[in-house]
């Protein structure tokens, strides 16, 4: 098998690619934001034996151009559900979110849920990293999401996400030591690379390069799974 820094290399070739087509075509329009009170008046049905799992991120968690049940909170339902554990999985997914933009609305997400969550899946960072945005900023940012989920009592788990190597070593050795070194530092799972396996496979992304369609969530979510399902026991 190829080790994790081939991995990188691989990985990082690509989104090497994908920040050039970016930059030489017309960027996409960003989906509306879910609405988020419509969302958490679903999860009021939540069972007593359900775990309540909340998926918080950017479009890559968000479903961006995907169908309804075909995003990454609605697959990863199902899967756990395969796995035997009964949970909903309300998506804070939100298109185009940074990590200073996802810490804004954090206290609202979770404000808005009918109980405490189980566990708080955290994917953000990669449009800081596509817009240049400080490694440090961004590692500030994240830092903040985890301390307050701390401070509730939340459990929480990261995924991860790699820079394009355009962007400069220094750069990238700052932005992908992130999760890596925060997930150390509280104490939580990290899925290190959140399109591993799927990113630069044309028939599981979108024409855009940078999501994942519907059968390469399907993918990743596999892959994702079963640390979820740890994290939850």
């Amino acid at each position: 098998e190829c080790s994790l820094a081939t991995k990188f290399r691989q990985y990082g070739a690509y989104l090497l690619l994908v920040q050039l087509a970016v930059a030489c075509s017309s960027p996409a329009p960003e989906q509306a934001p879910r609405n988020d009170a419509a969302a958490v008046a679903a999860n009021e049905a939540l069972a007593a034996d359900e775990k309540l799992v909340v998926a918080f991120g950017d479009s890559l968690y968000a479903g961006y151009s995907l169908g309804e049940g075909e995003g990454f909170a609605p697959v990863l339902q199902r899967d756990l559900k395969a796995a035997g554990v009964a949970a909903q999985v309300f998506n804070a997914g939100v298109s185009g979110d940074t990590s200073a933009e996802g810490l804004a609305r954090l206290a609202f997400v979770l404000d808005g849920q009918p109980r405490k969550p189980d566990l708080v899946i955290v994917g953000l960072g990669g449009n800081d990293m596509l817009r240049g945005l400080d490694p440090e900023a961004t590692r500030a940012n994240l830092d903040a999401i985890l301390a307050e989920l701390k401070k509730r009592g939340i459990p929480a788990m990261l995924t991860g996400m790699l820079a394009a190597p355009n962007m400069g070593g220094d750069f990238a050795g700052k932005s992908n030591a992130i999760y890596p070194e925060l997930a150390e530092k509280y104490g939580v799972p990290l899925y290190p690379f959140f399109l591993d396996g799927v990113l630069g496979k044309r028939e599981m992304m979108l024409p855009d390069g940078i999501h994942p369609n519907a059968e390469g969530v399907t993918a990743l979510t596999a892959r994702v799974a079963p640390v979820v399902v740890g994290a939850l026991k």
